[in-house]
């Protein structure tokens, strides 16, 4: 789809204060977190001994919370491919001191950090069959990401917005319970991903907000077509040896949902809370077409919210290959 100039004069704009974004928004290499900050340190004396603590705490994890581990991971691992994706908006230029190009390349390398993590602590918890999961990443990465943005910063923006915060949610309940399971270093391990989500998701909403104070018409019109698509988790083609594609996401997903660690009704409640966040009811100098978009998106999570009242959560016992035993 080949956009109007409009978006890109926008982009620009808003790409002249990246440097109080990025600082705003993101944390320097040398102040952040990194994997080994808590794992087991190969040089220490203790190592095999800390090992063998980590593989005590994790043996009596739940068989599903250990799948929806490995989900998470598959699909924090497949995220830094996808700087490719944010690179082709129109509106990115593509020098190495260009602004929207220092904050994808940025933004991507803290989600990096996060896949590093998760792979590192399954490895070592002697849980899950590696090779597996790794075939599941390669799959993920290879068989594509096709989310109904195109090159669009506007839609894009909707989706980042939104999937920060669902990462957010579900990093954050697998912290909860890992706490309430007895394991206070996995639970430590999950928040430190999620308080990065959390940042991440407050950049991106910022932008949208930017957009809507620019160009709010066209906003508007972008998320009413981001919600009437409904917005695709990563991980939608996740598929396992064998399978087809897809066909291990809907396992994945209702596992989380049983576990409570990301729901329908947390997608309802992230749709809510942007609707108001972005304070669509208040948005002016919208024309017809945007007008009848904020109709749609103000009375779209009732909506769906009575949808979810009827819907009931599969109890399906599957058996995914990705957990040893």
């Amino acid at each position: 789809m080949q956009l109007s100039p409009s978006r890109i004069e926008v982009m620009q704009h808003i790409a002249k204060g990246m440097d109080d974004i990025i600082k705003d928004f993101l944390t320097p290499v040398e102040e952040i977190w990194q994997p080994s900050d808590f794992l087991p340190d190969s040089l220490n004396k203790d190592f095999l001994p800390d090992i063998k603590l980590l593989q005590e705490s994790a043996r009596e994890l739940p068989y599903e919370y250990m799948v929806v581990l490995v989900g998470d991971c598959i699909t924090e691992e497949a995220l830094p491919t996808y700087e490719s994706w944010l690179m082709g908006m129109q509106g990115v230029e593509q020098g190495d001191h260009e602004g929207w190009s220092r904050w994808v390349r940025a933004w991507t390398a803290e989600e990096n950090r996060h896949g590093d993590l998760l792979n590192k602590y399954l490895y070592l918890s002697g849980r899950i069959n590696m090779r597996e999961m790794e075939v599941s990443t390669q799959y993920l990465i290879h068989d594509g990401f096709d989310i109904g943005t195109g090159a669009d910063p506007y839609r894009n923006f909707v989706y980042t917005s939104f999937q920060e915060l669902a990462t957010n949610i579900s990093h954050r309940r697998t912290a909860t319970l890992a706490k309430k399971y007895g394991n206070s270093h996995l639970s430590k391990l999950c928040g430190v991903i999620a308080a990065d989500e959390m940042r991440h998701a407050r950049a991106y909403k910022s932008f949208v907000s930017r957009i809507f104070e620019i160009d709010p018409s066209e906003m508007m019109l972008a998320l009413e077509d981001m919600m009437r698509k409904k917005i695709v988790m990563p991980a939608h083609f996740l598929r396992e040896t064998g399978g087809m594609i897809g066909n291990t996401f809907s396992h994945f997903s209702d596992a989380a949902q049983r576990l409570g660690v990301y729901t329908t009704q947390d997608y309802i409640d992230i749709l809510d809370g942007l609707v108001k966040e972005w304070a669509i009811d208040k948005v002016q100098d919208l024309n017809d077409a945007g007008e009848r978009a904020r109709d749609y998106l103000m009375k779209l999570p009732e909506r769906l919210r009575r949808i979810a009242e009827r819907t009931r959560i599969p109890e399906l016992d599957y058996q995914f290959s990705w957990v040893a035993g």
